[in-house]
C-alpha cells in the first residue's frame, strides 16, 4: 500500500476515512511524503468498539500465543527496517542515524522484549493470614494471590518524535498483558504507525487471531483525539505529549474513571558542580542538540552550573556547537536536522527572542541558518546568564536550545533550583563525589536522576513528578502500567 493510499485500519480492514486525506510533510525540503487519512468521530469510536469486541478473545489467548505474535511482528519490522527508516526521517526529519537506530531499531528491540514479557508471571502469591472468628464468618486460614489482569481496550496516543519507539512502547506491552489497542498518531508523522499496524496485522492473521486486536486512526482535527479518548468502550489513556493536551486528557478520563499513562513535558535540570568533568557534562548537556533537535522531554534543557567552573563551561559548551552539522539529515555530516514544522520553528525561535528581553545572553545560535532556504531549521542555541524566573528557564522550549544557570551556593541551592520547576521527568547530576552525586539525586523531585551520564536503563521504570505525568513504563513497569490488580481469597 502506497503512503498516497492510505486508510484508516479499524477492525481488520483497512477502512477509506471519511475526512478525506491531508499531506504529510518531511520537515527537512518541505515537499509531501504522503497522504494521511483523516478519521471521522464515528470511525473512531467504531475502532473501539473493534477493539472491544476483540479483548474477550484476546485477552483469554494463552501468553505463549501473545508473545509468538509479538515476535514475529518484530521480525517483520527487522526485515522491513530499512524502508521503514527512510520514512520516518521523511515523516519526522530525524538523521540516518537517529531513523534506523533510534526509531526503527528501538521498537523492534521493544517488540522483542514484551514478547519476553508476555511470559513474566502474573500471580503473585501472598503469605497466608490466619482470621479469628467473627461477624465475618468462622475463624480460620485464607490463602490470597495478588493477578495481574489486562486493563481492556487502551487508546495509545503518540508523540511526533519518535513515530516507532514511542508507539511500540505503548503496544507492544499492552498487547503481551492482553489489552487490545487503538493507537491515535501525532498527525505530523502518523504513516510509520500505519507500517506498524501491517506488520501487526500479518502475525496476528498468520497466528489465527480474529481481527480488531489493533487499530489505527488518525488525523489533525482535535475532534479525532477527542473521540479517541471518550469512546465509551476505551478503559484506558495512554498518553506522551504536552503537559496542557495530558491535562485536557485527564479531566475527560476523570468523569469516566478511566486508567490513565502520561508521559508529559519536561524541562531537565543539569546539575554541573565544581569539580565535575566538564567534557562529559558538556557532551551530555550537547546530545539536547543533536538528539531530535532537542525535540525530547529527557533533554537536559537547563544547566545549573556552580560559578567556579560557569565560565570554563560555557566557552566548553560553546566549542562542542563548532562540531554540530546543520543541515539535511540525509547527509552521513549532519548531526542537527529540522524541527517537526514551520509552527515549531516559529515557536522555539521566538521563544529565543523572549530569552533576549528577559536578560539572556544569546552566546550562539538565535539566527535561522543562512545556508538552508528549505526546511524548518533552528540553530542550536545556548542562552547564558539566565536566572530560574526566566520563561526559557521555567518552560518547555522542545527544541535545540540550552539555557545556562550559574550558582553560588553548596548542594542545597542547586537542589533547589532543580526542584523550583513545575516538571520534574529527569534531571541529571555531574560531580566527581559520587556519594554527594546520590546524596543530591535522592534529595530532586524528578522520576529519573542520571548522575554523570544521560544515557538510560530500559529496565529501569519511567515517568514524571509533579506535570511530567502519572504512572511509569519501560520494562516490566510497562506490563504493570497496562494492567489492573487483582485479589483472589479462598480458604485454607
Amino acid at each position: 500500500m502506497r503512503a498516497a493510499d492510505q486508510r484508516l485500519f479499524i477492525g481488520g480492514e483497512w477502512v477509506a476515512p471519511d475526512g478525506g486525506h491531508y499531506e504529510v510533510i518531511d520537515p527537512a525540503t518541505e515537499e509531501t511524503v504522503g497522504l494521511a487519512p483523516e478519521a471521522s468521530r464515528d470511525q473512531v469510536h467504531a475502532a473501539a468498539a473493534a477493539a472491544r469486541e476483540a479483548f474477550t478473545s484476546w485477552s483469554r489467548t494463552a501468553p505463549e500465543a501473545r508473545a509468538a505474535v509479538l515476535s514475529r511482528a518484530a521480525d517483520l519490522m527487522h526485515r522491513n527496517a530499512g524502508r521503514y527508516a527512510e520514512l520516518a526521517q521523511a515523516e519526522s526529519g530525524a538523521t540516518t542515524a537517529t531513523a534506523r537506530g533510534m526509531q526503527v531499531a528501538v521498537a523492534v528491540a521493544r517488540f522483542r522484549r514484551y514478547a519476553k514479557g508476555a511470559l513474566e508471571p502474573v500471580e503473585t502469591p501472598l503469605p497466608p493470614q490466619i482470621n479469628e472468628a467473627g461477624p465475618m464468618g468462622r475463624g480460620g486460614v485464607l490463602g490470597a494471590l495478588a493477578v495481574r489482569q489486562p486493563v481492556g481496550v487502551v487508546t495509545c496516543i503518540t508523540s511526533y518524535n519518535n513515530p516507532w519507539a514511542n508507539p511500540a512502547g505503548k503496544v507492544a506491552p499492552a498487547l503481551a498483558m492482553g489489552n487490545t489497542v487503538l493507537v491515535k498518531p501525532a498527525p505530523q508523522d502518523p504513516l510509520s504507525v500505519y507500517r506498524m499496524a501491517e506488520a501487526l496485522d500479518e502475525a496476528l492473521t498468520e497466528a489465527g487471531i480474529p481481527p480488531g486486536v489493533v487499530n489505527v486512526v488518525s488525523g489533525t482535527a482535535v475532534a479525532v483525539g477527542e473521540a479517541a479518548v471518550d469512546a465509551p468502550d476505551v478503559d484506558m489513556v495512554s498518553f506522551t505529549g504536552s503537559t496542557a493536551v495530558g491535562q485536557r486528557i485527564a479531566e475527560v478520563c476523570g468523569r469516566g474513571m478511566k486508567r490513565q499513562l502520561m508521559e508529559l513535558g519536561g524541562k531537565g535540570a543539569a546539575i554541573v558542580f565544581g569539580d565535575a568533568d566538564l567534557d562529559s557534562a558538556v557532551a551530555g548537556i550537547g546530545t539536547t542538540y543533536a538528539f531530535y533537535s532537542g525535540q525530547i522531554c529527557t533533554a537536559p534543557t537547563r544547566a545549573l552550573v556552580h560559578r567556579s567552573v560557569y565560565d570554563a563551561f560555557v566557552a566548553k559548551l560553546t566549542a562542542y556547537l563548532g562540531f554540530l552539522k546543520v543541515g539535511d539529515p540525509r547527509a552521513r555530516e549532519t548531526v542537527v536536522g529540522p524541527v517537526i514544522s514551520g509552527a515549531h520553528r516559529d515557536r522555539v525561535e521566538s521563544y529565543v527572542e523572549l530569552g533576549r528581553k528577559e536578560g539572556a545572553t544569546v552566546v550562539v545560535g538565535g539566527e535561522r541558518p543562512a545556508h538552508l532556504d528549505k526546511g524548518f531549521y533552528v540553530a542550536p542555541t545556548l542562552l547564558a546568564d539566565c536566572t530560574n524566573d526566566m520563561r526559557v528557564v521555567r518552560e518547555e522550549i522542545f527544541g535545540p536550545v540550552v539555557a545556562v544557570v550559574p550558582f553560588d551556593g553548596d548542594e542545597d541551592e542547586a537542589v533547589a533550583l532543580a526542584n523550583d520547576s513545575d516538571y520534574g521527568l529527569i534531571d541529571y547530576v555531574w560531580s566527581a563525589d559520587v556519594a554527594r552525586a546520590f546524596r543530591v539525586a535522592r534529595r530532586l523531585r524528578a522520576g529519573g536522576v542520571g548522575i554523570n551520564t544521560v544515557g538510560r536503563n530500559m529496565e529501569a521504570p519511567f515517568g514524571g513528578f509533579k506535570r511530567s505525568g502519572v504512572g511509569r513504563d519501560v520494562g516490566s513497569y510497562a506490563l504493570h502500567a497496562y494492567s489492573e490488580l487483582q485479589s483472589i481469597v479462598w480458604p485454607g
